[in-house]
Order: C-alpha cells, then sequence, then structure tokens
C-alpha cells in the first residue's frame, strides 16, 4: 500500500475545532470526523479509540443520509454519548466551511437523544436541544451539604438572586446535568471540587455532572463552569448541552419567559472564554430551546484505517 494514496485509503477526514468561539484557542475544543456518504459508520470500538486518541472532551462523527438530513454519534474517551452541544456546533461549521451546508438553510441531525434541527444563519449556528425534563430538585440539608462540600463550597447562602432562594435541580435537554446555583462571581471562581467524589456523587444521581452558574454579575451575562469528571471531563469550556439545561431551569424558576435570548459565558476559569446563546420559545404551551454560537477549525488530516 503507497504512503502517497492515502486519500484513496481513507475516507475519514478529521477536523479540530474550537467551538462556541470566533478565535482559535478560545471556546470548547472537539473533534469532528466526517465520514463519506457511502460508507458506514466504523465500529464502536473504531470510535471509541479514535476519541482516546483524539484526546478531546468529545468526538463527533458526522455522516450525510440524504439532502438536509445528517446522522452523528458523539464520543468521550470514555464512553458514547446521547448528544454534544459544542460537537454539534463544530461539527456544522465543518459542514459549512466545506461547502457541505449552508447559510440559511436547516438541517435534521440525527442522535441518540432523537431527530434535532440545525439552523445556519448569519451570525451562529443554532441547534435545537432535546425535550426539556425537570428530574429532580435537591433541598434537603443533608444532601445540599454533600453536594456543596464536593464542590469546595459553604452551602449557606447560595443561590441568592433578587432576593429568591435557588436550589440545585437535575435538568436535561438531552443530557441530565445538576444546575448548581452559587452567589457570586467569587463564590464560581472558589470551586475546586473533590472530582473523585464528584464522579460517584454524579454516579448516584444518574447525571452526567454539574452545571454551577451565577446571575449576580458585573456585566449581565450568566456565567458558568461545568463538571464532569464521571466521563473524565474535570471542567469543560462550553456546554451546549448543560446551558440548554440552564435555560429551562431559569424558565421552570420564573427567571426569563417567552422569546429569550440569553448569554452564557463559560470557560473563564480554563483561560479558554467561550460564548454561549441560548433561545427559548414557547409553541402550543411547549417549550423549545434553541442553543447556538460559532466555531473555527484549527486543525485537519486523514484517519489513516
Amino acid at each position: 500500500m503507497s504512503l502517497f494514496n492515502i486519500e484513496e485509503v481513507s475516507r475519514m477526514r478529521f477536523y479540530i475545532v474550537d467551538a462556541f468561539s470566533d478565535q482559535i484557542f478560545g471556546g470548547n475544543p472537539a473533534g469532528i470526523v466526517l465520514i463519506d456518504e457511502k460508507d458506514d459508520f466504523p465500529s464502536e470500538d473504531i470510535m471509541q479509540k479514535t476519541a482516546a486518541e483524539l484526546r478531546y472532551s468529545e468526538t463527533a462523527f458526522i455522516k450525510k443520509v440524504r439532502e438536509k438530513e445528517f446522522h452523528t454519534r458523539y464520543f468521550t474517551p470514555a464512553a458514547e454519548v446521547d448528544l454534544c452541544g459544542h460537537a454539534t456546533i463544530g461539527a456544522f461549521s465543518v459542514l459549512l466551511n466545506k461547502g457541505i451546508a449552508r447559510t440559511g438553510d436547516t438541517y435534521i441531525n440525527n442522535t441518540i437523544a432523537g431527530a434535532l434541527n440545525i439552523e445556519i444563519g448569519q451570525e451562529a449556528i443554532y441547534m435545537d436541544m432535546g425535550e426539556p425534563k425537570e428530574i429532580f430538585k435537591i433541598c434537603e440539608e443533608k444532601d445540599l451539604k454533600e453536594l456543596y462540600d464536593i464542590m469546595g463550597l459553604s452551602h449557606e447562602d447560595q443561590g441568592l438572586f433578587n432576593g429568591k432562594k435557588l436550589i440545585p435541580q437535575a435538568i436535561s435537554t438531552g443530557l441530565p446535568d445538576i444546575m448548581l446555583p452559587v452567589r457570586d462571581e467569587n463564590q464560581l471562581n472558589a470551586i475546586s471540587p473533590d472530582f473523585k467524589a464528584l464522579a460517584k456523587l454524579s454516579e448516584g444521581y444518574k447525571v452526567v455532572g454539574v452545571h454551577a452558574f451565577t446571575l449576580n454579575t458585573k456585566d449581565g451575562n450568566i456565567h458558568c463552569r461545568n463538571f464532569a469528571p464521571l466521563y473524565d471531563i474535570d471542567e469543560e469550556a462550553a456546554t451546549g448541552t448543560s446551558n440548554g439545561a440552564l435555560t429551562y431551569y431559569l424558565y421552570l424558576n420564573n427567571i426569563i419567559g417567552n422569546n429569550s435570548v440569553n448569554q452564557f459565558i463559560q470557560g473563564e476559569a480554563m483561560g479558554r472564554p467561550s460564548r454561549i446563546i441560548s433561545r427559548l420559545l414557547l409553541d402550543n404551551e411547549k417549550v423549545k430551546i434553541q442553543v447556538g454560537g460559532n466555531a473555527v477549525i484549527l486543525a485537519s488530516g486523514n484517519i489513516n484505517i
């Protein structure tokens, strides 16, 4: 086999994309693997090993199945997951860059979490979240203390906003996370989790991890941090599904309403500031949430299998 005929051997191209940012080395990096529409997905073992080799929090494997319709599978270095927001934004930015998708069009993205619409707008790529669900609340004093202690914080006086006491809730718009309200940006920055204990707690609650946030900010944006050590992700710089879930949390707690547009800032503690936009719409009293942002391609190459 000639080394000069790699393109003939491999129909899988990989890209390293920084999602939820318009600058290289910002946002959340993801691996994106484009599979030729004539080919099947590789075996789960190959996709898992590829994700582990690329070493990003998620790698998306995407192929076109018909006009304006794609199928995407998502792998962390440890396991396949139902959905990943930043890898989806990254994948469709690659499709846009390669001329496979076009600005102004809407596409169907088939995932384990469902068939979700992707809108490619002039200023951002928006993806539908899965059906929003409230899974449980954490109200008991001992449970609150355990959770905040694991995150390196006291549970007292947390989650205060405009005289209202917010409590942790597990929410899913594709992946379940615990929404963790903290008092202010100082408390957010002070989070220092016991990652082993957090992984065990996440496993016990059957969630991906914890999405900490504060509404008491100087710039009026919602600032947040995301932790998922159960999936080998100690902290993530931008998490679309978690901010989709946070959007639903804010709606449930009467902080936002119909037609709201929200901006989340994440990744500052990692030196990779990210900007995630969400939109909430009511359609016949059914809540629809979209998450959007931009992405830039850092590198590309062939997967020689």
